[in-house]
């Protein structure tokens, strides 16, 4: 099996090489960046199967290269994720709103970012092995391209937004509760609060209308096309 492609992106040499050093020994392929301008060049010869972001860089910060990255066709598969030392609540609201997957926070042990990565290399290739196509009176959600159609107009969602989307039209009126929504979308590997699930949700509306994705309070979401 030809192995994983990751791009690692941080302006600190020492943790590239620690980073490099403990995927390289799992059998990752590895590359690396300084910058965000510099990730992106390499991203686009390699296409990565991961990212790893950090969020304060030079040139263009982490934010900025992940919207650019989302923005890019030649990196719809890449599966992104922000490695960084700021935790703070809103900052993990911005990494999400920009379009990553995950969001880490250093410090972390080798081990249990390794578990993380192959974690969401899992998720990711759970969904990109889905060949369904749902067809609805406005939308169409095409699995196996990994795109989604509405009143005709092509949308690219990032890959976290289009996994809850995908599981929430699996089984429209039905209401999916946090639980199962985390489980299913994240994983049990990932750690991520109720919060993410809020933003994601808030996301899709804004992309594909407020009408279709329904708060049951207290409980979940549900999708419903009328």
């Amino acid at each position: 099996m030809d192995s994983q492609t990751i791009l690692v992106v941080d302006d600190e040499p020492d943790i590239l090489e620690l980073v490099q050093y403990n995927l390289e020994k799992e059998g990752f392929a590895v590359y690396t960046a300084g910058n965000g301008r510099e990730a992106i060049e390499i991203a686009e010869k390699v296409a990565p199967d991961l990212i790893l972001l950090d969020v304060m860089m030079p040139e263009m910060d982490g934010m900025e290269t992940c919207i650019e990255m989302r923005g890019n066709s030649k990196l719809e598969g890449a599966v992104i994720a922000f490695l960084t030392a700021r935790g703070e609540d809103y900052s993990q609201i911005a990494g999400f709103d920009a379009g990553a997957d995950d969001y880490i926070t250093k410090p972390i042990k080798p081990r249990v970012l390794l578990s993380r990565i192959k974690a969401l290399l899992r998720r990711g290739k759970k969904s990109e092995g889905r060949q369904e196509v749902y067809q609805g009176k406005t939308i169409t959600i095409d699995r196996d391209r990994y795109i989604v159609i509405r009143n005709g107009v092509e949308l690219s969602l990032p890959k976290k937004e289009f996994e809850l989307l995908s599981l929430l039209v699996s089984k429209p009126g039905k209401v999916f509760n946090r639980s199962t929504i985390l489980t299913q979308v994240w994983g049990n590997d990932v750690v991520v609060g109720d919060r993410t699930i809020d933003v994601h949700i808030r996301k899709l509306r804004e992309k594909l209308g407020d009408h279709y994705f329904k708060t049951v309070k207290g409980v979940g979401y549900k999708f419903e096309e009328e």
